[in-house]
């Protein structure tokens, strides 16, 4: 990993490796997604992730592999202080107290003192908790053991809900996003509240995206992986990304992208192929009660 900088704004590019939060915590701007890692993969893809660079891991109550991961992390050879854990707190523990509890119960599973982030995994309005909830994990970050706190899948009414209520923003809000979903609208608002976008399914499911022809034509052009020019109109977006692999070659790909810039008719083209074709539910619709999502 290269020397760490601030995140650029949504209109210039970002070009490092890593952001300050604002409350002074450096996240990588690329992680290892770890949805649907199980334990016996885990050890074996986490220490892979740590020999190619990667410092960020994610993970969540709902994927059942955060002991899974913490024992891995613990045998990488790299200090806790230089990883960056964040997991989230499913929509059956939301609630002021059980929010609480859950996080506190993330933290004996990973087996550490603190959580580098811990995201309010769905909005789930139906439950009518997401307020209480955030109220918990502020507590619990004025308490040390929660360094930075955010929220994932949240629209831009849930985002005024929240702030309106406690008068503080997200850190962080992961959200699918994708050149077939792009969410330029979502994406403005998060940077206005100063919000961190972060993505999920970075490079789409199903590798239509990977093999659009202007994906692939751009990255002929500048020598690179479809998925590395994805990657990177991400960055150039301000848009963190936490793409899931278990293969070494792409885990190495997908951090090799901080000495190549696309270019402004490059960045219209990509964002122009937005379907507006979302993958996983809609957070507007989405009912805790009905439905498991699948991310």
């Amino acid at each position: 990993m290269t020397a760490h900088a601030e995140i650029g704004t949504a209109d210039a590019p970002m070009l490092t490796d890593a952001i300050t939060l604002r409350c002074g915590t450096l996240m990588p701007a690329v992680g290892l997604g770890l949805y649907r890692i199980d334990d016996a993969q885990m050890a074996p893809v986490v220490h892979a992730a740590v020999g190619a660079g990667y410092r960020l891991f994610d993970t969540a109550s709902l994927y059942g592999n955060e002991r899974a991961l913490g024992k891995a992390l613990a045998t990488c050879g790299i200090r806790r202080s230089e990883l960056f854990v964040t997991s989230k707190l499913w929509n059956s523990d939301q609630g002021r107290d059980s929010a609480r509890r859950a996080a506190l119960r993330t933290l004996d599973e990973v087996g550490t003192d603190y959580l580098d982030l811990f995201l309010i995994h769905w909005p789930a309005a139906d439950l009518g908790q997401f307020v209480p909830s955030w109220e918990a994990l502020l507590e619990l970050q004025q308490q040390g053991v929660l360094r930075a706190v955010g929220v994932a899948n949240f629209e831009p009414d849930h985002l005024t809900t929240l702030i309106r209520a406690t008068g503080v923003a997200p850190e962080v809000n992961q959200i699918e996003l994708h050149p077939h979903f792009a969410q330029p609208g979502l994406v403005a608002v998060n940077h206005a509240a100063g919000v961190v976008t972060q993505a999920w399914s970075p490079l789409a499911r199903g590798g239509a995206v990977l093999r659009d022809p202007v994906i692939t034509r751009i990255a002929r052009d500048h020598r690179r992986t479809p998925g590395q020019v994805i990657l990177r109109w991400h960055l150039q977006r301000a848009v963190t990304v936490v793409p899931k692999t278990t293969s070494p070659q792409r885990m190495r790909e997908n951090l090799d992208i901080f000495s190549f810039t696309l270019g402004a008719t490059e960045m219209r083209e990509i964002t122009a192929l937005d379907l507006g074709a979302r993958a996983g539910p809609d957070p507007r619709t989405f009912s805790a009660a009905e439905h498991t999502p699948t991310r």
